[in-house]
Formats: C-alpha cells, sequence, structure tokens
C-alpha cells in the first residue's frame, strides 16, 4: 500500500487535524507514518495523542483515504500480490508444501507435540532469511520472541555454517527477545514496529512459542474468554505488522490431547478457533522414525491439504534420504 501523493500527503503532519504537537505524540507511540495510523484503533489513537477519540476517528479514516485503503479490481489486488516474498526451507518437499516457502504479508503456524521439530524450522527459517534471493532468501533479517528458554545460539550458528553464512553475522542479524509473561510478550511485540522502522532489513518475525505462556498463566474455564481475547488482540496485531511491511511471521503453537477422540489422532492445536482461524497457513507436525518428520498443511487460502515428509539433521531440515 502507498501514500496517495495525488493528496500532497506524505507525512502524518499532513494529515488535517494533525500538527506537529500531535504527530511528536503519535511518533512517540510507535505511529511513524500513514499506514501506521491508518491501520490504528481510534481508542488508542486517542489515548495516545490526548485527542477526543471522534476526533481520533477522523484523523484515521484521513489516513486511510490517503493510503488507498478502499475497493479495488481484483487485477489491482493481484499487482499488490506481486510485493510478497517467499522465504524458503532447505527442503523441496517441505517447500512444495507451503506452495514455495514461508510468505512475507501471512502468519504461518506450526504445531505438534514436544520434539516435533517445530522451533527446528525456525531456526532454518532464522538462517534462510539471510540467504541472496538466488538461494531462496531475501537477505533479511529476523526477530525472535522467545517465550519458552529454547533459543540456542550454537544450533543457530551450526546451520547458518552449513549455509555458508558467517556463523556470528547470522546472530548479529537476528534480534531476540526473552518473554517471561503474556504482558511482557504483547510489549515485545509492540516493539517489533520500532525496530523495523530502525532496520528496514528486518523480514521475519518468530514466536516460539505463540500459546506456552498464555497455557500457564489462563487456567481453568473461567479464564478461557480473556485467554481467547487477549489472543486475538495478539494475532491482529501480528497480521497489521505484516502487512504494513511486507514481513513474514512464523509462530510454533502446542497442542493438548483430546481424550473425546477415540479414533485418528487425538491431538489438537492450543488455542482453538481463534488461532485456527487467524493463521494463514497451518502446518502439523508429527515425529516418524528415527529422525524425520511428517509435515501435513491443514488449513491454507490456496493450496490442498498434503504431507510432506524431512529430517533434521546437524546441518538443519533437509529432504529425507532415499534410503530411510
Amino acid at each position: 500500500m502507498e501514500n496517495d501523493e495525488e493528496n500532497g500527503i506524505k507525512e502524518i503532519e499532513d494529515l488535517p487535524g494533525v500538527g506537529p504537537t500531535i504527530a511528536s505524540k503519535l511518533r512517540n507511540a510507535g505511529y511513524y507514518d500513514i499506514i501506521a495510523l491508518a491501520t490504528a484503533n481510534p481508542a488508542d489513537v486517542a489515548e495516545v495523542a490526548d485527542i477526543a477519540e471522534p476526533t481520533a476517528r477522523k484523523i484515521i479514516a484521513e489516513a486511510r483515504e490517503a493510503a488507498n485503503m478502499n475497493f479495488v479490481s481484483g487485477n489491482d489486488f493481484e499487482s499488490r500480490m506481486e510485493t510478497i516474498k517467499k522465504i524458503t526451507l532447505s527442503s523441496e518437499k517441505l517447500n512444495r508444501l507451503l506452495g514455495g516457502g514461508i510468505e512475507t504479508q501471512s502468519l504461518t503456524e506450526f504445531f505438534g507435540e514436544y520434539g516435533s521439530g517445530k522451533t527446528q524450522v525456525a531456526y532454518q527459517l532464522a538462517v534462510n532469511v539471510q540467504l541472496p534471493p538466488e538461494k531462496g532468501g531475501v537477505e533479511g533479517k529476523a526477530v525472535w520472541i522467545d517465550t519458552e528458554g529454547t533459543f540456542r545460539p550454537e544450533r543457530l550458528k551450526q546451520i547458518a555454517m552449513a549455509q555458508g553464512i558467517d556463523p556470528e553475522k547470522s546472530l548479529e542479524n537476528i534480534k531476540v527477545g526473552r518473554a517471561y509473561s503474556t504482558d511482557h510478550q504483547m510489549l515485545l511485540i509492540d516493539k517489533i514496529p520500532d525496530l523495523i522502522n530502525q532496520d528496514k532489513k528486518i523480514k521475519l518475525i518468530i514466536i516460539d512459542s505463540m500459546t506456552a505462556l498464555f497455557r500457564a498463566e489462563f487456567v481453568g474455564r473461567s479464564n478461557l474468554a480473556d485467554r481467547q481475547q487477549k489472543l486475538n488482540v495478539l494475532l491482529h496485531h501480528l497480521q497489521r505488522i505484516a502487512d504494513r511491511f511486507n514481513v513474514a511471521v512464523y509462530y510454533t503453537n502446542q497442542v493438548m490431547a483430546r481424550p473425546d477422540v477415540l479414533f485418528g489422532d487425538p491431538t489438537a492445536a492450543i488455542g482453538g478457533n481463534i488461532i485456527g482461524h487467524m493463521a494463514t497457513y497451518r502446518v502439523y507436525l508429527r515425529k516418524s522414525k528415527k529422525n524425520i518428520r511428517i509435515a501435513r498443511l491443514v488449513d491454507s487460502p490456496n493450496l490442498p491439504e498434503q504431507e510432506a515428509a524431512f529430517q533434521i539433521t546437524p546441518e538443519g531440515i533437509k529432504d529425507v534420504e532415499e534410503d530411510e
């Protein structure tokens, strides 16, 4: 999305009703450009800018008009989608399953039981995003939010070396935040737009895992509604970041066993319909023999439900060898 320069609106100060004082308050709160305001919540803008909510609504409406956030033809929409980039994994079968790799402007969820390979996929993406386009990357950087204490620099360096990337440089290209509570997790996500504005090369956001802290803090059915609402707000915020900055969002999710399922796999992802509806692509991972994992694409707007096998090696994610 681009600003409507025909209206002479390029900066937030150009919007009707936004003077230098309000613009300063908005920037201090993280609303750096027209798109940020166009996708904002009126109540939030009113609070940070110290203005009435009706005034905030008018400013947001002007920003949406300037950003040309109106109906467009299918052809125009297709043209906009040409800006989407793919971050590949080092498994051709897994890439085909995902239509070429992890998409920018989308939320991709991998869920599965402990040890199924979710974090290993995250490591591979954090390295591969740094590769040049001809090798399946976007010459980008990553932000990693760790909610379970599982980020290990030595593993990332091991995969980077296998990809021909300087291991120390690979670590330098990743911003890591350790979250200790759901509020802290949301605070770190709130800071991501600031990080991207400081470094436009950031093209991947990893959250490992999305639901671990929510599962620990919101115990019992009486807290379920609060948990789901908080998750809903967080996921919508991530989608706005993905759209606004053309970045990919990859997050892992825990699972639980459903005792009411008598036949078939009783495994279900945590988070219910909120998580399920918000993810653009959902992939279920399960263990197979040795170091082989099976990935099943269970939801996608444009790809069929199918499976792919891959293996986890010291060098990272690889296709299964023929003799396996």
